[in-house]
């Protein structure tokens, strides 16, 4: 059967401290992790070893295959500085482009929903594993969504570049950045490439290199070594607006016309695929 797609709408933040917020049908006893298992990221932006992953375990030829992950779950970031103010590109390289407080919320929420969904199965051995594209904003939605796990619920994680932000070239100038995406409309938004950068149709050239990493993880068991094989694995991607609607054209099949009818969903919003009918892989 055909796998299902649901579009997750994030409410917005309260922006009320998480200890005087009431969160609807969570346990925080189950929920709530330590300030120690919250998921690191070191000085320089880069995701610190909290979380290592497990090592690839090649599967004997007899051996029955590893289950599949019960669900991917796509992230977008929180709100970046650049979504609020597009000068700051011009000024700041867009890999280092940080959250804002309300996107920090968003992200810490986020992870909060996404627990409530995976606990609503009644598995007693669900696990995540976190694939981050290594922009700063992304880095830091995944340190804060991470809050919602504690440290025996995480599988593991890997940065993964091939999903990070479409390149639109160095330092941004503004002006010329109106100009080129009003030719992006008139030229066509997948293959129409910005001076020293990107276009969607390049990205998708990444991200098909980065779906056969995925699916070979998935066949070989990456993040499920022996001994700990569940069908209860949630694989949680963060990533950008354009790079995940181009990993949904790009793993559904789409065609361009499909992909230019598309827009990225909110910042800290999710899009859930799920198994169809009958456990049928995603595919």
């Amino acid at each position: 059967m055909a796998a299902l797609i649901t579009f997750t709408p994030i409410s917005p933040a309260s922006y009320l401290p998480l200890s005087l917020r009431k969160l609807p049908s969570f346990n925080p006893i189950q929920c709530l992790g330590t300030p120690q298992e919250d998921i690191q990221i070191s000085s320089n932006g880069h995701v610190a070893t909290s979380f290592p992953e497990k090592s690839v375990f090649t599967r004997p030829a007899t051996s029955s295959p590893p289950p599949r992950p019960r669900r991917i779950i796509l992230v977008r970031h929180g709100q970046s500085e650049g979504n609020v103010d597009e000068s700051v590109y011009t000024r700041v390289a867009d890999p280092k482009i940080a959250l804002t407080e309300k996107g920090k919320t968003e992200a810490e929420e986020c992870g909060w929903r996404i627990r409530e969904m995976i606990e609503k199965d009644g598995a007693a051995d669900w696990k995540v594993y976190f694939y981050v594209s290594p922009y700063k904003r992304t880095l830091q939605t995944l340190q804060h969504l991470g809050r919602a796990f504690e440290r025996s619920r995480i599988a593991g994680m890997r940065e993964e570049p091939r999903i990070r932000e479409q390149d639109f070239g160095n330092f941004q100038d503004r002006e010329k950045m109106r100009v080129d995406k009003a030719l992006r409309l008139r030229y066509g938004r997948f293959f129409y490439r910005f001076p020293n950068g990107e276009s969607a149709a390049d990205v998708y050239d990444r991200i098909t290199g980065f779906r056969e990493t995925l699916r070979a993880d998935i066949d070989i068991g990456r993040f499920q070594p022996p001994g700990e094989r569940s069908p209860n694995m949630n694989l949680i991607i963060v990533s950008h607006g354009l790079a995940l609607r181009v990993f949904l054209m790009r793993w559904y099949k789409w065609t361009v016309d499909q992909f230019e009818r598309l827009n990225n969903m909110g910042n800290g919003n999710i899009i859930v695929m799920e198994k169809g009918y009958g456990g049928r892989d995603l595919n």
